[in-house]
């Protein structure tokens, strides 16, 4: 029934309860999963879930805030993104989080490298034709100029993809849709300061619209401080059907489909 499109189960306090997961998403209905890759190091780790259970699928990536880690090429992209079950490229993008220029760090130029690295991302997708996870965090217009850049215009030889963990305003949401990309929204949906992101998510229309926990991160209320897991999913979906005055099945099955049209494969 739910579909939780971004997790990150290769993480110390996930991995080692695999069963007792399992076992509660079951119980919760949350039928599938993507587990995300966000370093080349731990790609075996996050494609071997997916080759070792059913219902999971698998990403490769590195994530544009980790650093000394393996830098990927185009060609190890689409190498790994050859291997079973591996439907997505990411988690990618920009972030500009710590970057604080008035205490004496990190500029915009300084961080050429997480550009580039986003590039060659894009370029990996477009020759395999897998679409992209996209991370953006206080980066928005340089993630959809680099976007725009690199072809990803909805048509064409564009990837495609989804922005994940959604948190940026009405207008980065248009643009992101305009540009053929889905918007996933996480547990914050459900943080009582979120009333913003809540009338974002009132906007987007259902058939581009996915749902995740990003798990171990951001638990949903009623679990918000907690470590999270792809069972809390039905919290994001359940927001999702108040905003819209919708029964929570539909907006699990729109949701599922729209996973299933942007992942080929995971119906399989």
């Amino acid at each position: 029934m739910f579909t939780d499109s971004h997790c990150h189960l290769t993480d110390p306090e996930l991995l080692p309860r695999m069963p007792d997961i399992r076992a509660a998403m079951a119980a919760a209905r949350v039928d599938r999963a993507l587990c995300i890759c966000t370093t080349l190091e731990e790609f075996d780790a996050v494609q071997s879930l997916a080759s070792d259970y059913d219902n999971f699928w698998a990403s490769v990536g590195v994530h544009p805030d980790n650093e000394d880690v393996q830098e990927p090429t185009v060609d190890e992209l689409v190498r790994l993104s050859a291997r079973p079950k591996v439907v997505a490229i990411g988690e990618t993008g920009l972030d500009y989080y710590q970057m604080d220029e008035r205490k004496g760090g990190r500029t915009v130029a300084d961080l050429d490298w997480q550009r580039e690295r986003f590039r060659v991302h894009i370029r990996a997708a477009q020759q395999v034709r897998k679409p992209l996870v996209i991370h953006t965090r206080e980066a928005s217009a340089d993630t959809l100029a680099i976007l725009r850049e690199e072809g990803e215009d909805g048509t064409g030889r564009a990837a495609g993809g989804v922005f994940h963990c959604f948190t940026e305003t009405a207008e980065v949401a248009r643009a992101a849709l305009d540009l053929g990309f889905y918007i996933s929204f996480s547990g914050i949906l459900t943080f009582k300061k979120a009333e913003e992101l809540r009338q974002v998510a009132s906007l987007v229309p259902l058939d581009r619209m996915l749902i995740e926990t990003d798990s171990p991160y951001l638990a949903p209320v009623p679990y918000r401080g907690k470590t999270n897991t792809p069972a809390y999913v039905p919290y994001v979906a359940q927001q999702i059907a108040t905003l819209r005055n919708l029964p929570v099945e539909a907006v699990a099955q729109a949701t599922s489909r729209n996973f299933e049209a942007l992942f080929q494969g995971v119906n399989a």
